[in-house]
């Protein structure tokens, strides 16, 4: 399979259990690749001055309890 098409043509063939499995991989996949890409930017300080923003509003009393 190389094209999108095909996978999309493959997943329209798939069983509904079969389908219920690929649904809960791709979810944990999504998942795995955000944490990776969350873990780069934040090791190259891509996050930092996010955080000073955030720590400057709580401590400035601009923030709300949840």
């Amino acid at each position: 399979m190389s094209s999108v098409q095909e996978i999309e043509q493959a997943i329209r063939e798939l069983s509904r259990d079969d389908f219920a499995v690929l649904r809960d991989w791709v979810v944990a996949f999504d998942a795995q690749q955000w944490d990776r890409e969350f873990e780069g930017d934040e090791q190259c300080g891509r996050l930092d001055a996010l955080a000073a923003e955030a720590l400057a509003d709580h401590q400035a009393g601009r923030c709300t309890d949840l």
